[in-house]
């Protein structure tokens, strides 16, 4: 009997892990996903005792075939919000329009002072983007394009705008049938 309970109270303390189809579904879902993180930044707060810092993180996740995502996450320990950071960017993911292994047209688009312009490269040409940009379009899986900031070079918003670029594209298809015609 005090075997049961000596049992019992140990496997009380075993963390429990999620189990089953579902969990392990989960699991394989974030392994896909490549992470990297682009920015760390830390602020200061200047209280009674001394300061007291807080750090912020902007993580890029993506699949290198179509699919990227963004998060940005906040807290007291560089490791936590590199952690909540990866953690929006899985939940916040785009599908990217994708021509074989260059973007379908050119594009700009701004998020607050920053301006970015990227346009269709010919195979071989590889990414030409430098900044935040980058990451974006590696880990989205396009191999050949330009891209150049024109605006602020604040990381954060080069981004941001990279990703609403990329979220404005479409493909030839997709604005035929918006228009009501069929594609040639």
């Amino acid at each position: 009997m005090a075997d049961q309970d000596k049992t019992r109270v140990e496997d009380s303390r075993r963390e429990r892990q999620p189990r089953g189809p579902i969990a392990r579904q989960a699991e394989e879902k974030q392994d896909e996903f490549e992470e990297r993180t682009v920015v760390v930044n830390r602020s200061s707060k200047v209280v009674k005792g001394g300061k007291k810092f807080g750090f912020s993180a902007l993580i890029i996740v993506g699949d290198r075939n179509g699919h990227v995502g963004m998060g940005f996450g906040k807290a007291n320990e560089v490791a936590d919000a590199i952690r909540k950071a990866g953690e929006r960017a899985r939940r916040h993911l785009i599908t990217v329009s994708m021509n074989g292994s260059t973007i379908t047209h050119m594009v700009t688009c701004s998020f607050g002072a920053a301006k970015i312009m990227l346009r269709p490269a010919s195979q071989g040409t590889g990414v030409i983007a430098g900044g935040g940009m980058r990451p974006v379009l590696e880990l989205a899986g396009i191999k050949d394009v330009l891209g150049k900031s024109l605006g602020a070079k604040n990381a954060v918003n080069v981004v941001k705008a990279t990703f609403q670029a990329l979220a404005n594209m479409k493909t030839r298809a997709q604005i035929l049938a918006k228009r009501d015609r069929n594609a040639l």
